[in-house]
């Protein structure tokens, strides 16, 4: 009997066969040899397939897809990975260079019921100075993919990718539909993912919810604090700095806020998952030359915000601290500006969309994480949204950043368990 390929065995009422060399061998010798042949055919195919994933991670990689190169490059290199597997993609792009790609898999129905994938495709700039290799150009070495982006968030591209492949192309095809929104600007403005929400919030008639494969070592996220970045800026009157008097020293006047907000508390209760609010000062600008009084001074506060906190209460507060010191000094004047606002996000652990993920993948525990995403605006599709990928999350934006390999066939079969979990 001669072995070749990955073929099926079927039952037969005899107890001995004779091999290809002539030899008679018990059956259970011979099943042994058809049941090796098999793994080693399956091996095969997983090598394959991680192997494909391999080479488009490193496409992706060597995009570079910063704000200042954008996405269209690795826009295109993801949409023609989708067109070679059958799957039909569509990019958008505007001003250029900015992109965002959309693929689907399944129903074209809009009223079917429908999973998102929603990642995003830049990176934030790397300096090769700090780091071992070319940040750009991808390196393979002890089971890791170097790179920028390797982790945040490409490896959760390929992966999720690589899902919506192997589901399009399977026996079995998704009863309902998988979007697979591949965003721009998520580092900067998140300009890409509310420009994809506004073009489909009117197509997506019924919502499952909505994966997000950033970096969190396949854990189950579900909330994370909300961005609300400031800028604060007092106003002077420029002057000789021979003589001071005939100025107002914008500088002194912030001194006086940053004295006030040293005590400053944003009212808030502590949340069961993400604890409490936070305030950062991170950045302050001021003055134009050592002889000059300053008629300028700015100042920028990171404030992370917890579910249901009104950014605009947060502003009133500080307003508030500002009005308190114009009182005390007519001199003093200060303007609030937003520099970016992004909310809260959180599901409810007895959601029956979340209990479906954790029943898909066997893990039970959820948690929160500790960074921000595109997830709040993907909640504005009316479904919840989880983070869930591969990747150490404490990789994002350091040099060397790095990429555990084996990561990449975990996560693309947790995402093939969650859709046929969803979708049949």
């Amino acid at each position: 009997m001669a072995v070749r390929g990955c073929s099926a065995t079927k039952n037969f009422d005899i107890s001995a066969i004779f091999t290809r060399d002539g030899t008679l061998k018990p059956v259970k010798s011979v099943l042994s040899v058809i049941k090796l042949k098999n793994t080693r055919c399956r091996g095969s195919y997983k090598g394959r397939r991680l192997s494909i994933m391999k080479n488009l991670l490193k496409q992706l990689i060597a995009t570079a897809p910063t704000e200042e190169n954008g996405e269209l490059n690795t826009a295109n290199v993801l949409a023609d990975y989708f067109k070679a597997h059958g799957i039909d993609a569509e990019t958008d792009c505007w001003d250029e260079k900015r992109a965002n790609v959309v693929a689907k898999v399944g129903s074209d129905d809009i009223n079917a019921p429908t999973l998102v994938f929603g990642v995003h495709l830049d990176v934030v700039p790397a300096s090769a100075d700090t780091w071992e290799t070319n940040p750009f150009e991808p390196v393979e070495k002890d089971g890791y993919m170097y790179g920028r982006g390797s982790v945040d968030m490409q490896g959760g591209i390929c992966a999720a990718a690589a899902a919506l492949v192997e589901i399009a192309n399977s026996d079995v095809p998704p009863n309902g539909r998988v979007i697979f929104a591949a965003a721009a600007g998520e580092e900067t403005d998140s300009c890409g993912v509310r420009r994809f929400v506004e073009q489909y919030k009117d197509k997506i008639v019924n919502p499952i919810g909505t994966v997000i494969p950033e970096p969190t070592g396949m854990e189950i996220l579900r909330a994370h604090r909300g961005i609300l970045w400031l800028k604060i800026q007092t106003a002077g009157k420029t002057a000789h700095g021979s003589m001071p008097h005939l100025g107002i020293n914008a500088i002194e006047k912030m001194n006086a806020l940053l004295n006030r907000l040293k005590d400053f508390q944003i009212p808030h209760t502590p949340h069961d998952l993400l604890g409490g609010c936070s305030m950062s000062l991170n950045r302050i600008i001021g003055g134009s030359a050592t002889n000059i009084v300053p008629e300028s001074c700015a100042i920028e506060l990171d404030i992370r915000t917890l579910p249901g906190q009104s950014h605009e209460e947060i502003i009133n507060s500080l307003k508030a601290v500002c009005d308190e010191l114009h009182a005390e000094d007519s001199e003093f004047n200060a303007n609030i500006s937003i520099i970016r606002a992004v909310g809260a996000l959180e599901a409810e652990e007895n959601d029956s969309f979340i209990q479906s993920v954790c029943q898909a993948t066997g893990i039970i525990e959820t948690k929160a994480a500790g960074f921000t995403t595109d997830g709040p605006y993907f909640a504005k599709l009316n479904a919840p949204v989880i983070i869930f990928g591969p990747g150490d999350g404490s990789q994002c934006h350091k040099p060397n950043e790095h990429l555990e390999l084996d990561q990449l066939g975990i996560a693309k079969e947790y995402y093939k368990s969650i859709i046929s979990a969803m979708l049949t």
